[in-house]
C-alpha cells in the first residue's frame, strides 16, 4: 500500500495532499512547484512545456468544477452526473474558502453541455464553488482539431498531472482552488500512526518511538530519551508525552456556508449543507443524507473489495503454485540430466561393445584369410616336390646308355611329363591366390552418424505423477518449397521432419488438381515422396502430417505445385510387356522396332485422363506388306495383337494406300491416303469432348474415329516386321474446325 501513499513528483508520503480532476494526487508544494503561469492566447502545451497527445484536462478557476480523462469519467455530451465529477465537486466544495469566489456572466455561459467525451480531447473545467460541473464549449474545438488546446477564459495558470499528462488550467488561485485529498491525508496519517512512529535520533534500525517531546517535537526511544533527553536540568521542564496513534477525526464543511455537509445530491452527484439544499439548484433534485449515501458506496466498495480479494487470493495461491513448479522444474531437470547421462553413457557403451565386435571380425577374416593362404602355399609346395622329384628322376634315366632299359620307361615318362606340365599350367601357373590381401570390407557409418546428428528430445504428453509418461502427438511437419519439384504429370514432396517429436509415420495429401478434396497418397516413414500419374496443366495442393501411437499431428503449410502444360514421354519397355515382348527399343526409348510378323504392342510411359494431348510417329522404315496402327490403349490391352483388336484399345490401323478406324475388332470408314517411309502420324486425344482424331502429313485423316472416351489411356502403337517409328511429344494440339 505504500506505494499509493506516495506523491509521484517527491517520491514521499503525502504532506497536504490536493486532488487533482483526473482523481490523481500531489503534495500541495509538488502542485505548487509544477504550476506554469498560462499566457493568454497561447497554446496551453507551450505555456507549461508541452503535453502528450490526447493527455489534456484543464481547469478554468471560476467555472463549475468538473473532471475529464480519469476512469470512468463523463461522456461527451454528459451533464455533471458520472462519479468523477460528484467526487471532484465534493472536494471544490470544501475548498472553496481559499480560492476565488467571484462568478461572473460570461462565465455562467461556459457552462454548457460539451460536445466533446473525455476520451475525445481531455478538457474539463471546474472552479471552487459548489455549482454543477460543466465541460468546456464549443469555442475549444478549433484548437483541438489543430493538435493545441485553447485555454477557457480567466486561466492564468496551469499544471500537467505527471502520471497521465492531463493538462488542467486554474484563475488566479492556482492549485490552491484544487481540494485537499482528506481521505488521502487520513490514510497517510494512519499508517505514519502504525508504521513511521520510530525514533528520530536512532542512527540505524529506528525502534519504536515510546514518548515526543512536546517543545522539541522530537520522538525518542526508551534508549535514546535517556543519552539524548535526561530529565534534568533545562529539559526537566519539558514535557514528554506518548505519541498519538492515530489522526484526529475531521468534518467536512460547506465552502459557500460553513455549514456541516449532511446532505447529498443525488443529481448533482455532490454533497451539501443545509442551506445549499434550499437554495434553487437543488429544489427538484433527489436528495438523501449523506451518511446513507456513505454507506451504501462503502456497501459497494466492500462488495467489491471481497471480489478482488478473491481474486488476490487465488492469485496468492497460484503464485505459491509457480513456486511450487519452479522447485519441481529443478528437481525435474536434475532428474532428466541423470537419465540423459545415464542414456548417453549406453549409447556410448553400445558403440564399444560394437567395435569389439567390428574388431573381433576383422581378426577372424584376418586369421581365416592366413589359413587359407597357408593351405594354398602347402598344396604348391607339395606340387612343386613332386615335379622337382620327376625332373631328377627323367635326367637320372637319360643318363641311361642301355637303349633297351631307357625305352622300356621311355614312353611312360613322356607321358607323364606331358601330363604334369599339363596339370602344371592349369594349377600353379594360372592359379592366383584364393583370398585378396586386402581388406575388402568398409564401415557402413553414415546412418549411424545421421542417427547421432538427429539424436534430439521428443515431447512428451502432459500426465500426472502416477501415470506413465508417453509421448505426445507430433508437431507439424515443415514442407522444403526448395526440394519440391513438379515434372510432367508427377510431382514430389519433401518435408522435414518436426522437432522434439517422436513421428511413427507420415500421411502426404493431394487435392484433385482443381481446389477439390485432399486424399491421401502416401502412408510411411520416408520424409520425401513422388507421386506419378497426376493430371497435366493441373496445379495440386500438398499437405503432410505426422502420426504416433498418441495421436496425429496438424497439418502442415499448402504448397502448390504444377504440372506440365503438355506431356513428354517416350515408350515404357516394361508396360509394352518386358525383355519377351520382342520389340527393340532405342534412342532413350523413343524409336520401336521389331523382328517378328506377329504385331506387338508399344505403350507409352504416361496415361491421360484429362485434358487435350497430341503427339506424333515418324515412319522411319516402312514396306509395303504391313499395317501398322497408331492410336490409344487402356493399361490392360491385349499386346500381342494388332491395336484396336480388342475392347482395351482405339486404333487407326494404315497401309501405303488407305486407312481405317478400329475398336473391338469392328474396323470401318475407310479413308483414301497411305503412308510411305518419312510419313508423319499425329494422333489427338481431346479428353475435355472425350474424342480421338489422327493426323497424316498435318491433314485430318477423316473426321473424329473415336466419341465418349472416359477413363485413362495411354498412347499405344502396334507394328511388325518391316516397320521402325520415332516418337515426338511436348507437342501444342493443333486446332480442328471438327467437333
Amino acid at each position: 500500500m505504500e506505494d499509493e501513499l506516495r506523491c509521484p513528483t517527491c517520491k514521499q508520503l503525502y504532506a497536504n495532499p490536493v486532488l487533482l480532476p483526473c482523481f490523481h494526487a500531489l503534495c500541495l508544494g509538488c502542485a505548487l512547484d509544477i504550476q506554469t503561469p498560462y499566457t493568454p492566447g497561447g497554446p496551453a502545451g507551450t505555456a507549461n512545456g508541452g503535453v502528450a497527445p490526447g493527455g489534456v484536462s484543464a481547469v478554468n478557476g471560476q467555472q463549475g468544477t468538473g473532471v475529464g480523462g480519469g476512469p470512468g469519467g463523463a461522456a461527451g455530451g454528459g451533464a455533471p452526473g458520472t462519479r468523477h465529477s460528484s467526487h471532484s465537486s465534493a472536494a471544490s466544495t470544501a475548498s472553496s474558502a481559499t480560492g476565488s469566489e467571484s462568478v461572473t456572466s460570461d462565465q455562467d455561459q461556459s457552462d454548457k453541455v460539451s460536445i466533446f467525451s473525455e476520451a475525445d480531447s481531455g478538457v474539463v473545467c471546474c472552479s471552487n464553488t459548489s455549482r454543477p460541473v460543466s465541460y468546456a464549449g464549443t469555442g475549444q474545438l478549433q484548437g483541438l482539431l489543430q493538435g493545441s488546446v485553447v485555454a477557457p477564459p480567466g486561466a492564468a495558470y496551469c499544471l500537467t498531472c505527471p502520471l497521465c499528462r492531463k493538462l488542467v488550467f486554474f484563475d488566479d488561485g492556482g492549485v490552491r482552488n484544487l481540494p485537499t485529498y482528506r481521505a488521502m491525508e487520513a490514510i497517510v496519517d494512519r499508517f505514519c500512526a502504525r508504521e513511521a512512529l520510530r525514533c528520530q535520533m536512532c542512527e540505524t534500525d529506528p525502534k519504536v518511538a515510546s514518548l515526543i517531546c512536546e517543545q522539541c517535537e522530537i520522538r525518542y526511544c526508551d534508549q535514546c530519551r535517556e543519552l539524548c533527553h535526561p530529565a534534568r536540568g533545562p529539559l526537566a521542564k519539558h514535557t514528554l508525552v506518548k505519541p498519538r496513534g492515530a489522526a484526529q477525526a475531521r468534518e467536512s464543511v460547506c465552502g459557500e456556508h460553513e455549514e456541516t455537509l449532511s446532505q447529498y445530491c443525488l443529481n448533482c452527484k455532490m454533497p451539501a449543507c443545509g442551506q445549499c439544499i434550499g437554495e434553487q439548484r437543488h429544489q427538484t433534485h433527489d436528495v438523501q443524507s449523506i451518511n446513507v449515501t456513505c454507506k451504501a458506496q462503502k456497501t459497494e466498495l466492500s462488495h467489491n473489495l471481497q471480489q478482488l480479494s478473491e481474486k488476490a487470493r487465488s492469485t496468492t495461491e497460484f503464485i505459491q503454485r509457480l513456486k511450487g513448479m519452479s522447485d519441481k522444474v529443478t528437481e525435474s531437470c536434475i532428474e532428466f540430466e541423470r537419465l540423459v547421462h545415464a542414456q548417453c553413457e549406453a549409447l556410448i557403451q553400445a558403440i564399444h561393445d560394437r567395435r569389439e565386435y567390428l574388431l573381433e571380425a576383422i581378426r577372424m577374416d584376418k586369421d581365416t584369410k592366413i589359413r587359407i593362404l597357408k593351405d594354398q602355399q602347402s598344396n604348391c609346395t607339395g606340387k612343386l616336390q613332386q615335379t622337382t622329384g620327376l625332373i631328377q628322376f627323367c635326367i637320372e634315366a637319360l643318363k641311361e646308355t642301355d637303349s633297351a632299359a631307357f625305352l622300356q620307361v621311355g614312353s611312360m615318362l613322356i607321358n607323364r611329363v606331358a601330363n604334369t606340365d599339363m596339370t602344371w599350367h592349369q594349377e600353379v601357373t594360372n592359379a592366383a591366390p584364393r583370398v585378396s590381401p586386402i581388406v575388402d570390407l568398409t564401415l557402413d557409418d553414415a546412418a549411424l552418424a545421421r542417427a547421432i546428428d538427429n539424436l534430439n528430445f521428443i515431447q512428451m504428453k502432459a500426465v500426472k505423477d502416477e501415470d506413465e509418461r508417453c509421448p505426445a502427438a507430433p508437431m507439424t511437419p515443415t514442407i522444403l518449397p526448395t526440394d519440391c519439384s513438379a515434372e510432367n504429370n508427377s510431382v514430389t514432396v519433401a518435408w522435414q521432419p518436426p522437432n522434439h517429436s517422436f513421428v511413427e509415420g507420415y500421411v502426404l495429401e493431394l487435392d484433385d488438381g482443381s481446389g477439390g478434396e485432399f486424399r491421401e497418397v502416401y502412408c510411411g516413414k520416408e520424409t520425401i515422396c513422388t507421386v506419378d500419374g497426376l493430371h497435366f496443366n493441373s496445379m495440386y495442393n500438398a499437405r503432410v502430417k505426422a502420426f504416433n501411437s498418441a495421436g496425429e499431428g496438424e497439418y502442415s503449410e499448402l504448397i502448390g505445385l504444377q504440372t506440365a502444360e503438355v506431356a513428354w514421354f517416350t515408350f515404357d519397355p516394361v508396360l509394352s510387356g518386358g525383355a519377351g515382348s520382342g520389340l527393340i527399343f532405342s534412342k532413350n526409348n523413343a524409336t520401336v522396332s521389331v523382328e517378328g510378323w506377329e504385331h506387338r504392342v508399344a505403350l507409352g510411359s504416361v496415361g491421360f485422363s484429362r485434358g487435350v494431348h497430341y503427339w506424333e510417329f515418324t515412319i522411319d522404315n516402312y514396306t509395303a506388306d504391313t499395317d501398322p496402327a497408331f492410336g490409344v490403349a487402356r493399361i490392360d490391352v491385349a499386346r500381342n495383337k494388332m491395336l484396336g483388336k480388342d475392347e482395351k484399345s482405339f486404333a487407326m490401323y494404315i497401309d501405303r494406300q488407305r486407312s481405317w478406324f478400329q475398336h473391338n475388332s469392328i474396323h470401318e470408314r475407310r479413308v483414301e491416303g497411305g503412308i510411305t517411309t518419312g510419313s508423319t502420324i499425329g494422333v489427338l486425344l481431346d479428353l475435355e469432348r472425350h474424342t480421338l482424331s489422327f493426323l497424316v502429313n498435318e491433314m485430318p485423316q477423316g473426321s473424329v474415329a473415336f466419341r465418349d472416351l472416359y477413363g485413362v489411356f495411354y498412347p499405344a502403337v502396334s507394328i511388325n516386321r518391316g516397320v521402325t517409328l520415332t516418337m515426338h511429344t511436348a507437342l501444342d494440339a493443333p486446332k480442328m474446325d471438327y467437333f
